[in-house]
């Protein structure tokens, strides 16, 4: 794990996100003692805070039975781990229902996936955060109001959001001047708080607005426009979060420098 804050010290970033094993696996992670004082003082030494983790792809914690049990136990595994090593907590998607999402108010289908999120918050330290992200296709989260319901109903501090760009354009959430931003911010702290918005997934689009299409594009290089990233990275209620990009890269190895850069010339 050590290495993904050299990489991340490379392109010149100071936040990062990892996962902590396969994220296309049911493996739980686990570090040997050795590696985990390296990570610990390499994240001090390169000054890269915070570090989140991202769940696996697998978990679905809207359904019984084992994907539904598997889910919670990779989740407490991973936020144990990340006490261990001075990791903020895990963003996490939260799945999808067998028949169909909540499209209107009537969440009544998310019985489980509230008793698993209780469970494991109820299982983890107190230090760690799990974050919920938001959906940009047909899965639960897609909605900000679905989002806020769940964060009631949970009723735990240690639960948070985490947004993405590229998800929301895909969801029909307009943020592409100031007045609609500042509409999305007043929605979202009447709903949920800003307070427990933790962090921005920083994400241009491959696919039209409203879409519920989730392909992520390069800064600049897709649907959303570098307008919208320049309003996120200066409004005074989000510039002091973590910004951390999820894009495919302009050599299509992942997450670069010139994503990064293109990003900073936006900062005011």
């Amino acid at each position: 794990m050590s290495k993904a804050l050299e990489r991340a010290s490379v392109i010149g970033a100071n936040c990062l996100q990892i996962f902590s094993t396969s994220p296309r696996r049911w493996l739980l992670p686990k570090i040997a003692p050795p590696e985990a004082e390296t990570f610990i003082k390499r994240k001090r030494e390169l000054g890269i805070d915070p570090v989140y983790f991202h769940s696996t792809y697998l978990i679905n914690l809207a359904q019984v039975g084992l994907v539904g049990e598997r889910s919670v136990e990779s989740l407490v595994a991973e936020l144990k781990l990340a006490d261990t090593i001075g990791i903020r907590g895990s963003i996490v998607h939260l799945g999808s229902l067998k028949n169909n999402n909540a499209e209107g108010d009537d969440y009544s289908a998310h019985g489980a996936l509230i008793s698993h999120l209780k469970a494991i918050l109820g299982q983890t330290p107190e230090s760690t955060l799990l974050m919920i992200e938001n959906a940009g296709t047909r899965k639960i989260g897609k909605r900000i109001e679905e989002i806020a319901w769940i964060i009631k109903a949970v009723n735990n501090r240690r639960l948070r959001v985490c947004l993405d760009t590229c998800h929301l354009h895909a969801a029909g959430y307009d943020i592409t001047s100031e007045k609609k931003l500042e509409g999305f911010l007043s929605l979202f702290d009447s709903l949920i708080g800003l307070p427990k918005l933790e962090l921005i997934h920083t994400n241009d689009s491959k696919d039209s607005f409203g879409s519920l299409r989730d392909r992520h594009e390069n800064i600049g290089k897709g649907k959303i426009g570098l307008t919208t990233f320049k309003l996120l990275l200066n409004h005074k209620k989000l510039r002091a979060l973590p910004f951390i990009i999820e894009t495919p890269g302009f050599d299509d190895k992942g997450p670069d420098k010139k994503n990064l850069d293109i990003l900073r010339t936006l900062i005011d």
